[in-house]
């Protein structure tokens, strides 16, 4: 699918056609819009369970949310897949799918998944089963992209303590035990990371910083491109003060304390922490894929639904309709939604005509009986159409 593609399913009564028949009624739609850069397929739905009015009615209003909420799954699927395959769009087109179709193919030979929502089910528990279906997909996606980015964090900060500068590297393989007053009951040695222009003023002042700082018991332990790292023994009464003397000077303190095996614990740590992340990222993208393929799946599967449903409460029985695919981009749509108008405002009765200019022109005040006709009186003047129509995109 090329980035921009719009898709618009079009559903429209068989008595477009002076015949009546589906194929000449789906030919009249494909010349009605094909003028226009487009191109137009046939979009089977199968005959489901139909209820009560008042049930139909409620179930288009659930099924208008619940098309929202896919499409908010989907768009979130394809940016956690983004967010961790690298090589541009190219790259994550190739694992955008559905059901192992490019989504233009799966689109255009749509057959609805009848062994996993059978169509004898009533419309009600199909959208329970729909609904049930996009929730467990994105929280089962959302989990293991959180434990994917929760290791890679937890690496990266790991990975920042073995190469970082000493204000916040590791002190483990730098720092001997040699270095440091150990099981002291007075004395205690602390380590400061200076930046190299304030090393003079630290040499200067470190002892009358605190209390019972121990004279001239600095010493450089090592040194970068920005900090040099002094140990400096204070008893330990007056370690608290020394500390805090410290970072009001902007030196920072480094809270180290020497342990047998440290170095080796944290190459250990390290080593663990890019396995895991290595087995997550593969993990992470399998379930990516498989969200994508699932919920965008799914959401075709609302749209259709939402097409029976809609055409049902337009047209009402018998059931004698055509379903197009009709696939185009942005600004093509417009032309093509304007061509639709032109060829069946008619089917709006009096909720649309044309004025002195031959023009489409909306009634209101008809248009608002023509929806509460249809079940649809809390959607707005602005959204409704003559026939049934929907366009979407599919990330």
């Amino acid at each position: 699918m090329s980035k921009g593609t719009k898709y618009l399913l079009v559903s429209l009564p068989t008595s477009i056609s002076p015949s009546n028949d589906r194929d000449e009624a789906l030919k009249a739609l494909q010349a009605t819009v094909d003028d226009y850069g487009t191109t137009t397929c046939s979009f089977a739905i199968p005959t489901f369970k139909i209820g009560t009015l008042d049930a139909l009615v409620q179930q288009a209003d659930d099924l208008a949310k619940l098309d929202t909420a896919c499409g908010s799954v989907v768009n979130k699927m394809e940016d956690s897949l983004r967010s961790i395959i690298e090589g541009g769009e190219d790259k994550l087109a190739q694992h955008k799918t559905i059901n192992d179709k490019p989504v233009d193919q799966y689109l255009q030979t749509f057959q609805w998944n009848k062994v996993k929502y059978r169509a004898e089910k009533s419309i009600a528990d199909l959208i329970d089963s729909l609904q049930k279906d996009i929730t467990g997909i994105d929280n089962d996606v959302k989990a293991k992209f959180n434990q994917y980015n929760q290791v890679k964090t937890n690496l990266a900060a790991s990975q920042r303590r073995q190469t970082g500068n000493l204000s916040t590297r590791s002190l483990t393989s730098i720092v001997k035990p040699s270095q440091l007053i150990q099981d002291s009951e007075y004395l205690e040695t602390h380590l400061i990371a200076v930046p190299n222009p304030m090393t003079k003023d630290f040499l200067r002042s470190y002892e009358t910083l605190a209390p019972m700082v121990v004279p001239r018991s600095d010493s450089q332990v090592a040194a970068d491109d920005e900090f040099t790292l002094f140990a400096v023994v204070t008893f330990k009464k007056h370690s608290a003060e020394f500390i805090h003397k410290c970072r009001e000077k902007r030196w920072t303190p480094r809270d180290y304390k020497y342990k047998v095996g440290g170095k080796e614990e944290e190459a250990r740590e390290v080593d663990k922490l890019s396995q895991d992340e290595r087995k997550l990222l593969g993990e992470a993208l399998r379930l990516g894929r498989t969200g994508y393929s699932e919920s965008a799946m799914i959401w075709v599967h609302v749209l259709a639904l939402r097409v029976f449903v809609e055409t049902v409460l337009r047209y009402g029985l018998p059931l004698d309709f055509v379903c197009g695919l009709v696939k185009t981009n942005s600004k093509l749509a417009k032309k093509a939604k304007a061509s639709l108008d032109a060829q069946y405002s008619y089917l709006g009765g009096n909720a649309f005509g044309r004025d002195s200019k031959g023009r489409i022109k909306k009634d209101d005040q008809a248009m608002s009986t023509e929806m509460q006709a249809a079940g649809h009186i809390g959607d707005s003047a602005a959204e409704y159409s003559a026939y049934v129509y929907y366009e979407f995109e599919i990330a």
